[in-house]
Order: C-alpha cells, then sequence, then structure tokens
C-alpha cells in the first residue's frame, strides 16, 4: 500500500491507534533520520494492523467514526505519526506527545540534509526548504525559487528539482501491511503480539494493560486522566500516568496491583479518578503549605502518594484535623528519606494500603517504624549524601522553609515566589566549587547536601565565588542570625578551605537536629508553625528554585552536549543525581549526569554520565541494566550509533 494510501485511511478513520499505545515518542533526531532514510530509499520496514469491528474498537482521538471494521496499528505508529504530521503539516487527530518534534523540518538543497529549522542558519537561505511545504504546495510551487537560485548556473535547475520531486515522490512509496484477523484475537491476545513485536521498544506496562480494558468501555479515561497530569505540569509537578492510575487503584481497591482494577465497573472508575484528582491537588497544596515542598524537583516520595491518597478516602477527601495532616505527614517524610517504596513498590504499598485500612495514620507510622527496626530518626551522617539529586536535599529545602531561613545578604526569609528583579530562589555551595576541586576534594564533597544552602539569585551574584573565610564574617557582623537560620557553623576557624571537612561534620550535626526537632513536631500535632488546611481547587504554579548548573568542571564538553541533546529533542538529565538500586533503594554513586528513564523519555535503558566508578559501583550499575558512561564522547558516540530510523 502506498504511503498517501495510508496516510488517507487515517483521515477516513480506517486507520486508527489502539487505546493501549502510548504516545508519540521520537525525538527530532529520529524524525531527522528516518525522512533521510526515506530520501535515500533505504528499507524502512513494514506495518503490523489489527483488523476489528469499528463498533467496538477502543481508539486513541475517539470512537471510529464508520461501520464495518477498522485497522489498529499495532506495530508502525512512530513512522506513520511522523509521516502524518510532516507531510499534512498537522498531527493525525490520534496523537498524543510534543508536537515540536513534528514541525519545522528543512532540507538543504546542496548538501541533501534534513535539518529542523535554525534561524541563524536557515532564515533568508534558498537552499534550505520547508518539507512540509514542498508536501502541500507540491514541486511546481517552489520552481520559481528554484529557477532563480540557479540563475547563475543553470545545470543546477535540473539536480535541485530531481531532489525535491524525490522527496515528494515519498508519498508514492510502497509499505507492506501485516494485519491480524479472526475471532479468536481478543485484546490480551493483541496486546501480546504487540509486546512480541516491539520487544526491542517500550514494552506495555501493568498500568498500559489495565488502561486499555477501561478505555474500552470508556474512551476518555485516557484524556481525563491526561488533562489532569497538564494542570499538574502547569503547577509544576510532572507525573506519569502510571502513576495516576495507581492512586486510582489504591482509593478504589485498597491494592497496590493494577490488576485489581479489572474487577472495577465503569462508573465506579469514573468517580473513584474524579476524587483521586481532587484529593492529588488537595495533598499538593498540604505540602507545599505545612513543608514547603512547592514544585517537582523537590518533591520526593512520590510513590507514597497513593498512601496518602487512600486515607483522604477514609475521610472524604480532607484531613479530619491537623493533627491526623501532620502525623501523615511525620510518615511521608521518614518514607522518602529511608527509601520505603523504592524497588519493589507494590510489596511496601500494599502493607501500608492495608495499614493505613487498619489503623489510620498511627498503624501507618508503626509499620514504618518496624521496618527501621524500631527507630525513626536523622543522623549527621544521613546528610552525607551529595547532589540535588539526594533524598536529603528535599529535607534541606524543607527545614529553609519551614524554620524561615534567611538570605544571607538582606535577611529576609526565603519563600516561593518572591518577588522583584533577581529575587528567585538559587542553590548555593557555601564553599564555591572550584575552589574546593582546585584544593583536591571528590565531586562527592564538593556536591554533598552539607555544603547547600539557599540564597536569592541577587545574593548569590554578590557572594559569587568568595572564600567563606572572607564573606561569612561580613554576614555574621551586618546580618546577626543569618547564618543560624542556615545552620551554618559560625566558628571561623571552620571557615578556611583546608577545614572543609570538619565544615561539613558540623553543619551534619546541625541539619540532623533541626530536621529531628522538626519531625517530632510534626509526630506530636501542630505546631506555631502549622498552616490553615487547603483547599483542592487552589493549585499555583511556584517557581522551582534554579539547579546547580551544568558545567565543565567534571565533564569537559557537557554544557554543549546538554545543549544539543535539547535541541535534537531527547530527555532532559538530572544533573548532580544520585543513583540507586532499584531493587534495594541504597544509592550506588552521584552522577554528572542521569537519565533514569532513557535518552528518549520511557525508552531505552537508565543512562548513567559519570567520570569514573570504583569496581563495585559499576558492577552495581551493570547488573541493575544502566548504561554507564565515562565522558562525553563515548555518549556522543553511542547517541549518533543509534539507529535512528528504527521500526516503531
Amino acid at each position: 500500500m502506498q504511503i498517501s494510501q495510508i496516510l488517507y485511511k487515517i483521515d477516513s478513520g480506517d486507520i486508527a491507534l489502539p487505546e493501549f499505545q502510548r504516545g508519540y515518542v521520537w525525538t527530532r533526531d529520529q524524525v531527522r533520520g528516518f525522512f533521510q532514510s526515506l530520501y535515500r530509499g533505504y528499507p524502512i520496514g513494514g506495518f503490523l494492523t489489527w483488523s476489528t469491528k469499528a463498533e467496538s474498537a477502543s481508539t486513541r482521538g475517539g470512537s471510529p467514526e464508520k461501520d464495518g471494521t477498522v485497522q489498529l496499528l499495532l506495530d508502525g505508529q512512530q513512522r506513520v505519526t511522523t509521516l502524518y504530521g510532516v507531510t499534512r503539516g498537522r498531527a493525525p487527530r490520534f496523537f498524543e506527545g510534543n508536537p515540536s518534534a513534528l514541525t519545522g523540518l528543512h532540507f538543504n538543497l546542496e548538501t541533501e540534509a534534513f535539518e529542523f529549522y535554525a534561524p541563524a542558519k536557515m532564515k533568508d537561505n534558498p537552499l534550505w526548504v520547508d518539507v512540509t511545504a514542498l508536501f502541500q504546495g507540491g514541486l511546481g510551487s517552489h520552481l520559481p525559487a528554484v529557477t532563480a537560485l540557479t540563475a547563475s548556473d543553470a545545470s543546477l535547475v535540473t539536480v535541485y528539482i530531481e531532489r525535491l520531486n524525490r522527496i515528494t515522490q515519498i508519498k508514492d512509496r510502497s509499505i507492506h501491511i501485516d494485519e491480524v484477523t479472526g475471532e479468536d484475537k481478543t485484546i490480551d491476545v493483541v496486546v501480546e503480539i504487540f509486546n512480541r513485536v516491539n520487544s526491542g521498544g517500550t514494552k506495555l506496562s501493568k498500568g498500559d494493560l489495565a488502561l486499555a480494558a477501561i478505555c474500552a468501555s470508556w474512551p476518555d479515561a485516557r484524556p481525563t486522566m491526561n488533562e489532569a497530569l497538564r494542570s499538574w505540569s502547569d503547577a509544576g509537578f510532572s507525573f506519569k500516568l502510571d502513576w495516576l492510575l495507581r492512586n486510582v487503584n489504591a482509593v478504589l481497591t485498597g491494592e497496590a496491583q493494577f490488576s485489581k482494577l479489572a474487577d472495577v465497573e465503569v462508573a465506579d472508575f469514573q468517580t473513584g479518578l474524579r476524587q483521586t484528582i481532587e484529593s492529588t491537588s488537595y495533598l499538593l497544596n498540604a505540602l507545599g503549605g505545612r513543608l514547603g515542598l512547592d514544585h517537582g524537583r523537590v518533591l520526593n516520595g512520590r510513590a507514597a502518594f497513593p498512601v496518602m491518597s487512600r486515607l483522604l478516602h477514609h475521610h472524604s477527601g480532607k484531613f479530619p484535623d491537623a493533627m491526623t495532616r501532620d502525623r501523615l505527614f511525620y510518615w511521608f517524610v521518614h518514607s522518602f528519606l529511608w527509601g520505603r517504596h523504592t524497588g519493589a513498590t507494590e510489596t511496601a504499598l500494599n502493607q501500608d494500603l492495608e495499614a493505613v485500612d487498619a489503623g489510620g495514620v498511627d498503624r501507618l507510622i508503626d509499620t514504618l517504624r518496624q521496618s527501621r527496626g524500631g527507630r525513626l530518626e536523622v543522623r549527621p551522617d544521613d546528610f552525607q549524601s551529595s547532589s540535588m539529586g539526594s533524598r536529603f536535599y528535599p529535607l534541606l529545602y524543607m527545614l529553609s522553609r519551614v524554620h524561615g531561613a534567611q538570605d544571607l545578604a538582606s535577611g529576609v526569609p526565603l519563600k516561593d515566589g518572591m518577588l522583584g528583579k533577581l529575587s528567585s530562589l538559587q542553590v548555593h555551595h557555601i564553599f564555591p566549587k572550584a575552589l574546593l576541586y582546585k584544593h583536591g576534594y571528590s565531586r562527592a564533597e564538593v556536591n554533598a547536601v552539607a555544603n547547600f544552602c539557599f540564597l536569592t539569585q541577587d545574593t548569590n551574584l554578590q557572594i559569587s565565588a568568595k572564600r567563606p573565610e572572607d564573606y561569612l564574617p561580613e554576614i555574621a557582623q551586618r546580618v546577626p542570625g543569618a547564618l543560624e537560620s542556615q545552620w551554618i557553623p559560625t566558628d571561623p576557624d571552620l571557615w578556611r578551605l583546608d577545614a572543609y571537612r570538619s565544615f561539613l561534620a558540623a553543619r551534619r550535626e546541625l541539619l540532623a537536629e533541626a530536621a529531628n526537632s522538626f519531625l517530632t513536631k510534626l509526630l506530636e500535632g501542630p505546631s506555631p508553625v502549622g498552616l490553615a488546611l487547603p483547599a483542592a481547587t487552589v493549585l499555583k504554579s511556584a517557581a522551582p528554585v534554579s539547579e546547580v548548573s551544568a558545567d565543565d568542571e567534571d565533564m569537559p564538553g557537557l554544557t554543549a552536549l546538554l545543549v544539543d541533546l535539547e535541541d535534537r529533542g531527547f530527555a532532559a538529565p538530572e544533573l548532580d543525581s544520585e543513583v540507586t538500586d532499584p531493587v534495594t533503594g541504597s544509592p550506588i554513586l552521584v552522577a554528572v549526569a542521569f537519565w533514569p528513564q532513557g535518552l528518549q523519555a520511557e525508552v531505552g535503558d537508565p543512562v548513567v554520565l559519570v567520570p569514573e566508578t570504583a569496581p563495585a559501583e559499576q558492577a552495581a550499575l551493570e547488573a541493575n541494566d544502566y548504561r554507564v558512561f565515562h565522558s562525553v564522547e563515548a555518549l556522543r558516540r553511542f547517541i549518533g550509533n543509534l539507529h535512528t530510523g528504527q521500526a516503531a
């Protein structure tokens, strides 16, 4: 079947996307590579469809507007979507993803290269042709421009026209389509076929399978959930669809396993989803107001939300009193500090859900305490962790917010959304990174959580890379109490570079004392810093704290690599991030850059970029299927070797 016929069938509804398929995940780099392959006539593989009755088909983007049968695309979604988006100039109705991956593709008449629009290179340059405009207007619409371009060399007219013609003829290319047919091909059988065909890509999760069954009876389930996810994303919190579904499952069934949703009626699921969306917004407001955890970068412990959603479900979606709220948050903080729901998520969740149902928040705390050998306490050594990816980074941010830590220059208490030029919050290294590296300290020591504090951008710029022994005495004199409010040791002997390790030890003591004091207040009930219970509908966007910026001190070329990957549509990494064992939750190392969902969101193995690893660290990473790179050049080579025209 010709590509043009396939695209027409998408317009007519004869070819659609089954609801259980994930959204569009290709990057611009893959789109570019795919069209390069098409232009050169390389094989791009065939497609696989499932022929089923239109009236019973559960499809993305609404039910098929036709009678008879419909072909649901099992293999080829990424390629078909790319072809449709670039040639039609718009995404197909079943599209779910980042539309920028489909817009702006250009072709260079001279080099025959495909690239996405870059103003500095392409603006007013007739050698660059908009591929979508070419498909829309046809070859004839570009003949005048080609003729003018080749006025000084008539021999190029034929060459350029032939190249443009080769692009327009892509729609005439024939693609083989295999069909899965037969009454015995139930959705379970088809999903199994899908997973086998896509064994090299992203398999459907248990959540995808559960949602597929729900969408078969309620097609609006996925759009409704995605709308909620977008609203939280706009407020600074990024969650996955599986995560929301897990919360709904806990609310409705009191269980962690997605299979339990099979027994839930559609009407009950609709009610449970609405309640879960409301309770999630309610929780996010409460966590921001009571703990200061007001944006996604500091919101650890997301896997604990199903437990909190279940507790709210028992109280009509709201905390019955401030005591219950504080004690639940005591449990929440300790659960993410000790990795309660890292690894075998369903096992721990089931234990906690059972505890909530049996005895509420008190039983929940007892269960966590027993799993920790009877003790829930933060110790100074716990702050030995490093990086903004550490579990103790959110704790430091939380303490700074709830205790009213002061800006070191102005003495003003720090809070989110500070107004005025250069007033946004930033992470500050008390001992500057460059000085520490120069004196031989390791990455883990340089990026220790105990070396972090929070300042306004203005103060951060004022301090810059000054030595602590030079700027801390001035602050102690000019802004009394500011150092103490940030738990910075006031002994001048600890402010010297040669005393850095002693400084870290002293600050860890202060931080542990502050953490235990606040957590004890949560356990015992509301304290003077308690805030009013929030409404469920006032979630607002908070300005996140600026991260430690990527630099080239540890990995030469890192900044350029990250900019390049962003331009090419790859996922953004976590910088200076703690990498943990996914089973035990124990930290392995701190990576310069970490892609926990793969270089392409939810596709491929997690990627770790780190200068060096000890043998035990390397073994732990490899045992857990982390793909490790020790230089920017090695990672670039890997990305360059990716098969951008992969079947999908």
